[in-house]
């Protein structure tokens, strides 16, 4: 899994790129929380449920059902997100579907159920060159947990923040020419 430090940056990135009359601050903030919420899914270790189960970690929450219920709630929540019910719905399905592509590039675990519940079969990205984190506050705060970042800095951080200071650079310079 990648860290729920780097889950938000992708939203908060193309947010940031896009601006806030396109994505306004409510909004932004909702699809940063949507990027963190499969994550509860960790809960199962404490409940008994096996890491391979339905409803284990990166089970049903990590599948695109799942992204697509909560960008549904999204929709019908827009006006607590001052926006519109199509754009809150697709900005929060995308944030929350962000996670499960995130995880799906980490060189560990057992992969992503996507297509959870038509198929229990877990899924990686050919492309897979983030470290995968250690499940635990102890086992986070080493060495590993170290390299983890680095790792996600690398292939995470450094692209979102491109991203995010490319799309304010292009809104100035279009805003000049206009």
């Amino acid at each position: 899994m990648t860290t729920l430090i780097t889950h938000p940056l992708p939203a908060l990135a193309v947010g940031l790129a896009l601006g806030s009359r396109i994505i306004p601050p409510r909004l932004l903030l909702a699809g940063m929380l949507a990027a963190c919420l499969p994550d509860l899914d960790v809960v199962a270790f404490k409940l008994g449920i096996a890491y391979n189960d339905a409803f284990g970690h990166r089970g049903f929450s990590h599948s695109l059902l799942f992204a697509a219920c909560i960008g549904l709630l999204g929709a019908l929540c827009c006006r607590l997100l001052s926006s519109g019910p199509l754009k809150a719905g697709l900005w929060i399905g995308l944030a929350t579907a962000s996670h499960s592509v995130l995880d799906a590039m980490t060189d560990g675990g057992l992969g992503v159920a996507w297509f959870w519940p038509w198929s229990q079969q877990r899924y990686f990205l050919p492309f897979h060159p983030i470290e995968v984190s250690p499940i635990g506050l102890s086992r986070f705060l080493s060495a590993r947990g170290l390299e983890v970042l680095i790792s996600e800095a690398r292939w995470v951080w450094l692209p979102c923040l491109l991203v995010a200071i490319g799309g304010i650079g292009l809104r100035r310079l279009l805003r000049r020419e206009a």
